[in-house]
Parts: structure tokens; C-alpha cells; sequence
């Protein structure tokens, strides 16, 4: 079986790559970071290493590398079985335009073949959005084809990858923590289902996607917006502090419950589960800033996101929901001098205000409880 996987950044590597090569899948990388592609090509290889209670390091061997911009990747896309990504939510939209091709390729070569393409990205129904770009990308008399020949399948993908320790000079070098969790929605393939060992496959994926969104997403983006707010650097030194880890921990109760209702999950194992997240943001071999892990807080505010959506979960069952409402008055507070979407929110609350600039960014309604009780703990952080 052959693969090819958009995005050799550390979770490309650490975690999808990974799985894929330790599969014993042919997989070849497509990046456009010329030291990443030149490492790759080099050495067909590199070390992760993977921390928890038993540090280990597990080598990756028989990779390779093109350039995803180029014509490589195309020809690639035309004769391989599986397509992966792990670029970025916003990077989807860039990379449709070469899959189209890619695609095209293939129907005039004739390959008949079934190929499925996930899109293992920190987002809902990540695949079907990008689905979306590649047929925006694709020419019209070619839609048919491709639906009957390709399978875009979701998936939800759970590691924390965090960026490399300062001072390493190796850019293959990848640290990860020993939990991972890749589900995909066997429903959406075409052909035979892939055995992979680390690839979990349900018919039931939304309520995998919520879970993890609403539970690690929320969880994590709560501990690092408090955690900024307390003066606190790492998600760890966050989770450790008392009072950040009882309303992070509130929330994900709160969101639980919703999914509880929803999903029917055992209270339960709901509860080991926000447990075992907690246990993870203490990882003492994790060296996570809080500011990289609260970035993008427009993006982290909207309506589908792990803030607002578990919130109108909550006002959908009449549950209570005071923490997720002051882990969206931390966010409000979150500032980065590296982070534009940081910059642009502080632009928006001091242009409009923060009653205006809440509701525009979540869709809350703006005379709304929920607004006016969100906007009183902001200002009440200074």
C-alpha cells in the first residue's frame, strides 16, 4: 500500500506518519519546507520521541519526501491508495487546487482504483471541508468520476505534539506524548477498509469529534487562557494551580454532561475520560507554552469551535454553564504579540467593545445572558 502525507510538521511526523510507516505503508511526505524535504530525502528516516512515564525512542524508517507544491505531488496523488493531511485547518484550501489535479491525473491514466483521503486536522468534519476546496478546484466534467472513485473520509485525531525543545537544531527531531487516538468514519470509504494499528474506525464519528472537542479542545484551551491570565508559562504550571484546574475542569463537566445527553455516553467513562485529559496537561515531559496553545482565540471563540459549541449545547439542555462562560471571558483577555488573530481580537474589543465584538465573533445574540454575564467576568480580569 502507498500513502501520501500533506504536512511533515511535527504532528505529520509524529503521529499520522508515523502510524502510516509503522504500518508498513510506502509513505512519502509532502511539504514545502526545503529543510524538511531535504532531511527527509536524506536520511529516509527519523527518531520520535515518545514521553511519559517509560520515555522511549521509536525510529521511522522508508519514508520520503516531494514538494506538495509541485509536480511530484501530483503525479503521487494519481497512483497511491491513501491521501493524508496535517497542515493546518487554513492550509486545506491551498493544497486542493494540486489534489484536483492530482485527481484528474489519475482519471486520464486510467486507474480505476479506490482512493480514500483524510484529513486528520484539529477540526469538525475536517475532510468534508475539504472535500469541499477540492471540488471548487476541480473541473466540472470531472466531479462525477471523482465521486465515484474517491472516498473523503473524517476523521478526529488526538495527540499533543508540542513544538521541539529550544536549542535543537535537528528539524526531524519530534517530541510526543505516549496517548494518541485516530477514529475515522469507516462509513465514508470506498473499497476495502484499511487495518492499520492505530486507526480506530466507527459509524458513529460525531460523537468521537464532539467528545474530544468538547473535553481535550475545550479543556486545553480554557487551561491556557486562565493560565496566561494567572502569570502561569506552560499548560502544566496552568493545570497544577488549583483554582485554574477547578474551573477547567467545571467546564469540561458541564460540556460532558451535554455530551452525556446527546451521545448517550456512560457518565461514568465520561468521567475516567476528563480524567485521563486532565492527567495529560500535567505531562511533566510536555514542555507546552500556554500562549502557543491559546492561539487563534477568533477561531476558538466562533460558533462550531470547542467555546461557544459546547456552551449552546449547554443553553439546547438547559444545563448550567458558568465555567465554559469564564473560559470565554479568559479568552477575550488572551494577547500575543506573535499570534495576528491575538492582535485583531484586542483591535475589535477596543473598536467596538467587548459586548459588540463577543457576539460578532460567536454569534451569541448581544443582549443575551450568556454575553452580558461573559463580558462582566472580562472586565473583572484585569
Amino acid at each position: 500500500m502507498k500513502a501520501l502525507h500533506f504536512g511533515a510538521g511535527n504532528i505529520g511526523r509524529g503521529f499520522i506518519g508515523k502510524l502510516l510507516a509503522d504500518a508498513g505503508i510506502e509513505l512519502t511526505f509532502a511539504d514545502v519546507s526545503p529543510a524538511l524535504l531535504d532531511a527527509l530525502n536524506s536520511r529516509k528516516g527519523y527518531d520520535v520521541h515518545v514521553v511519559g512515564e517509560q520515555a522511549t525512542v521509536e525510529p521511522v524508517s522508508n519514508v520520503n519526501a516531494v514538494n506538495s507544491a509541485g509536480q511530484d505531488a501530483i503525479n503521487l496523488i494519481a497512483e497511491v491508495d491513501l491521501v493524508t493531511t496535517a497542515v493546518g485547518p487554513t492550509v486545506l484550501e491551498k493544497i486542493a487546487p494540486n489534489v484536483a489535479k492530482g485527481l484528474v491525473l489519475r482519471h486520464q491514466q486510467g486507474n480505476e482504483k479506490p482512493l480514500n483521503i483524510i484529513a486528520c486536522e484539529n477540526m469538525v468534519r475536517g475532510t468534508s471541508q475539504f472535500k469541499q476546496h477540492v471540488f471548487n478546484a476541480l473541473p466540472e466534467e470531472e466531479k462525477a468520476w471523482v465521486d465515484a472513485h474517491i472516498g473523503f473520509v473524517d476523521s478526529a485525531v488526538d495527540r499533543i505534539v508540542p513544538p521541539a525543545a529550544a536549542g535543537t537544531t535537528d528539524p526531524l527531531e519530534v517530541t510526543v506524548e505516549t496517548f494518541s487516538e485516530w477514529i475515522v468514519d469507516k462509513t465514508q470509504f470506498i473499497g476495502e477498509l484499511p487495518d492499520i494499528a492505530g486507526m480506530e474506525l466507527t459509524d458513529n464519528l460525531m460523537a468521537f469529534v464532539e467528545r474530544k472537542l468538547f473535553t481535550l479542545n475545550t479543556g486545553h484551551a480554557i487551561t491556557a487562557y486562565l493560565g496566561q491570565q494567572a502569570g502561569h508559562a506552560t499548560i502544566r504550571d496552568a493545570i497544577l494551580d488549583e483554582k485554574v484546574r477547578l474551573v477547567v475542569r467545571g467546564a469540561m463537566e458541564e460540556s460532558g454532561e451535554v455530551l452525556i445527553r446527546r451521545y448517550g455516553f456512560d457518565p461514568e467513562k465520561h468521567a475516567a475520560y476528563i480524567e485521563k485529559i486532565l492527567s495529560r496537561f500535567e505531562n511533566p515531559y510536555l514542555h507546552d507554552d500556554v500562549e502557543r496553545v491559546g492561539r487563534q482565540p477568533l477561531r476558538k471563540l466562533s460558533a462550531g469551535d470547542r467555546l461557544i459549541k459546547p456552551l449552546l449545547g449547554t443553553q439546547e439542555y438547559r444545563l448550567p454553564n458558568d465555567n465554559l462562560v469564564r473560559g470565554i471571558a479568559a479568552a477575550m483577555r488572551y494577547r500575543s504579540e506573535q499570534d495576528p488573530q491575538a492582535k485583531e481580537l484586542a483591535e475589535l474589543l477596543e473598536k467596538v467593545g467587548p459586548k459588540a465584538a463577543l457576539a460578532q465573533i460567536s454569534g451569541l445574540p448581544e443582549e443575551g445572558e450568556v454575553v452580558a454575564k461573559a463580558v462582566a467576568l472580562y472586565e473583572s480580569m484585569h
